[in-house]
């Protein structure tokens, strides 16, 4: 995952960068929040109004606070640095935390759509309909709010936790609209059926999203390789310098906030071992402005040399 999802480059062994680890920190600190926030005021709105599709909101706030306090936990162990029994860091904590909100949210879906069946079959009039909108409007306003601030972190760590958190919340967006809707429907418009119609439609969406987070967390966890405009761009940047002749056997995986690149550079039989040295460390710079927060692995190779070499394009 880079491209627009870039990481930082640190030095082996030493950590994320203190100011990106303090955003993906405040930004789990802020998703707990909202979330505890959210379910306090969405009760309360649940109790008066009876809404289904309230209840189906107020389950998912439950699920994000769960989900969010995974994530703190996940990120704060993969914050910490390589270690001698992991030297490769602790970032698969963050897949690990991203399966598991996709399984918060596919059991909460079957909950719901189980709860919307029954309404569907039994009717029933949702009550205090402008408490309901009320709340739905603050739950609305504070999510987007948090939404913004996760992107920006995003953006600036590619924390796949994070990230996966605010699929949560980009769902919960859509959710607060729909909701809204259903209750005016329901309360003043004396269409019941919207607000049980409303809350299935609201489990199909959580189905795509806990799709797509479990996936990409899968992704990681397999170490599949970067994406192929990437890897091509890897290989233009060894390629540029004058005395890289070929490049082949690259290697390419993520790790929560770190990324890991290993190649194989042919140069000059004739070079002497220091300025082949030189030329890969030329190279590895090059690549890790490029792909910032990411190692990078080179081993030299004199041109023209027969070797084993890994077959998969």
């Amino acid at each position: 995952m880079h491209g627009d999802e870039q990481l930082s480059r640190l030095p082996e062994g030493s950590g994320v960068d203190p100011k990106f680890a303090s955003l993906m920190r405040w930004a789990s600190y802020a998703s707990v929040a909202v979330a505890t926030v959210l379910i306090v005021t969405k009760l309360g709105a649940y109790a008066a109004t009876e809404s289904v599709s309230l209840l189906s909101s107020l389950v998912d706030s439950l699920l994000d606070a769960g989900a969010s306090l995974v994530n703190l936990l996940a990120i704060r162990h993969a914050l910490q640095p390589a270690d001698r029994e992991h030297r490769f860091g602790h970032g698969k904590a963050e897949s690990l935390a991203g399966l598991a909100q996709a399984a918060f949210i596919a059991g909460s879906g079957i909950f719901l759509l189980l709860e919307a069946g029954n309404r569907l079959i039994h009717p029933k009039v949702v009550s205090n309909g402008e408490i309901g909108i009320a709340v739905m409007g603050l739950s609305l306003v504070l999510t987007l709010g948090l939404v913004a601030f996760q992107s920006y972190v995003v953006r600036k760590t590619n924390s796949l936790a994070i990230s996966a958190d605010s699929l949560h919340y980009r769902v919960d967006i859509l959710v607060n609209v729909a909701i809204i809707i259903g209750i005016y429907f329901a309360s003043f418009g004396g269409f019941q059926i919207v607000d049980p119609l409303l809350a299935v439609a609201i489990v199909i969406y959580m189905a795509s999203g806990s799709f797509k987070i479990a996936r990409l967390s899968m992704d990681e966890l397999m170490d599949r390789e970067f994406p192929d405009e990437d890897r091509i761009k890897i290989r233009q940047i060894a390629l540029e310098h004058p005395e890289v002749r070929d490049v082949h056997d690259m290697r390419t995986r993520s790790s929560g906030p770190y990324s890991f690149i290993q190649l194989h550079l042919e140069m000059d039989r004739n070079l002497t071992l220091v300025r082949a040295h030189e030329i890969s460390d030329e190279v590895m710079y090059k690549v890790e402005e490029e792909f910032p927060n990411t190692e990078v692995l080179i081993h030299q190779d004199p041109e023209g040399v027969e070797e084993r070499r890994d077959d998969i394009s």
